[in-house]
């Protein structure tokens, strides 16, 4: 009996985070997003050595950890509207329960602590602010009905996280070197807060055929046209940080025809999504996004970084 409840239980995680945190898909995203945190910093400190193996496996854990509790945090504040509105989705159909993802989340609370007091003690300190955050935005700022009559204040108050997270990321390599934050993290700093507006917009933009009631969608909100230009904007800004951060590691010129050619891709996807919006070409601007982000993060972190060290350079 013990060996059927166990597997049920862990099916029933199974289709949990297959719907609403899918393991693999996050995970490829949060490596390249850690990974270049600490790569950059690395290139800014200008060490000829790779970081600790510490650095990287803590700052992959702790965001990776960090995304799974914003999820969690989504479950809680938006559990009577998915009651309401989104009964299919996992918690209001009882496949999981409030009080287990609440364990979920302080256990992964525990693991983040132990990890920053066992790599440099002085990241609880950056830890804490980015709980903090965390944990005001899952109260909404205390200001729920007001942030919500307001998308584009909502917005960008939620994807201030990401910076946050970025930082610690970057942290996990200056602190564990016992050195001050290098020069040059502001720009690779507002490449996760641009970026994140990117991923958000471009996962919020749906055909007309295809919005859902109860669903706050930027193309409902503001017309899919014009959440398309949006989304190609916030696309644009974020190059414009990143070719600045890529400038200071001497990477500039791969980084430019790298985000180039991608930024061409965009424009097409988005001038055939407003030529014929449908799921089909809405799905692509959410898939984009992803790719986007995985070539991104990549190209002005753990490849400039690997790329350096095998030619010896500091």
């Amino acid at each position: 009996m013990s060996s059927v409840t166990a597997t049920l239980t862990g099916n029933r995680w199974y289709i949990y985070q297959r719907e609403r945190f899918p393991v693999v898909a996050h995970g490829l995203l949060i490596a390249a997003f850690s990974s270049s945190a600490v790569g950059f910093s690395c290139l800014l400190r200008g060490a000829g050595t790779q970081p600790s193996a510490g650095a990287w496996f803590t700052a992959f854990a702790t965001a990776f950890l960090l995304f799974l509790q914003l999820r969690i945090a989504d479950e809680f504040k938006d559990f009577d509207e998915d009651l309401r509105y989104r009964p299919y989705r996992p918690v209001p159909r009882g496949l999981v329960r409030l009080r287990e993802l609440a364990w979920l989340g302080v256990a992964g609370g525990v693991i983040q602590l132990a990890l920053a007091l066992s790599l440099a003690p002085g990241l609880v300190v950056w830890l804490l602010v980015t709980w903090i955050y965390l944990a005001l935005m899952t109260r909404e700022f205390f200001v729920r009905d007001w942030l919500r009559e307001r998308p584009v204040t909502y917005l960008w108050t939620h994807m201030l996280i990401l910076p946050l997270t970025d930082f610690y990321g970057t942290a996990c390599d200056w602190q564990s070197a016992r050195v001050a934050a290098p020069a040059g993290l502001s720009w690779f700093i507002a490449v996760s807060f641009f970026n994140g507006l990117t991923l958000e917009l471009g996962r919020k933009i749906r055909a007309p055929a295809d919005e859902e009631a109860g669903v706050r969608t930027y193309s409902h909100l503001w017309g899919y046209r014009r959440a398309t230009l949006a989304w190609l904007a916030a696309m644009v800004i974020t190059a414009g940080c990143a070719l600045a951060a890529a400038d200071r590691i001497g990477w500039l010129g791969i980084e430019a025809v790298v985000l180039g050619l991608l930024l061409v891709l965009a424009v097409v996807l988005g001038r055939r999504f407003l030529a014929g919006p449908d799921q089909a070409r809405s799905s692509w601007l959410n898939h984009f996004s992803a790719v986007w982000t995985l070539v991104l993060y990549l190209s002005l972190g753990a490849v400039p970084l690997w790329w350096k060290l095998r030619e010896g350079r500091p």
